[in-house]
């Protein structure tokens, strides 16, 4: 005569599944969301603002988190348009102005 005993969680995790194997995946979505925020909130003042290291950093930040699959897409994709938008204005300012794009007295 067997007895069966009961691996399960009392908070519902499922049969059998370790302690720390739910919380990888929760994990990596926060850090891919918490990536898609920083890309954003970079991207923002990288219009007018250091655009020649906010830009890049924007744009690096919002593609990992797209790859790292964030619930929060669309702030990831604004964070790269932003970046890309910043490097733009550079260039135009660059070319059009010596990369000046306040002058402040004659």
């Amino acid at each position: 005569m067997s007895t069966v005993t009961n691996t399960s969680s009392p908070i519902g995790t499922g049969a059998g599944t370790a302690t720390g194997t739910t919380a990888r995946p929760r994990r990596r979505a926060a850090e891919a969301d918490d990536l898609a925020v920083a890309s954003f909130l970079l991207g923002l003042p990288g219009l007018l603002l250091f655009n020649i290291v906010l830009g890049p950093l924007a744009i690096t930040l919002g593609t990992l988190a797209l790859a790292r699959g964030t619930r929060r897409r669309g702030r990831a994709v604004l964070g790269v348009v932003l970046g890309i938008a910043g490097l733009a204005v550079l260039a135009v300012t660059t070319v059009a102005d010596h990369g000046v794009l306040w002058q402040i007295g004659d």
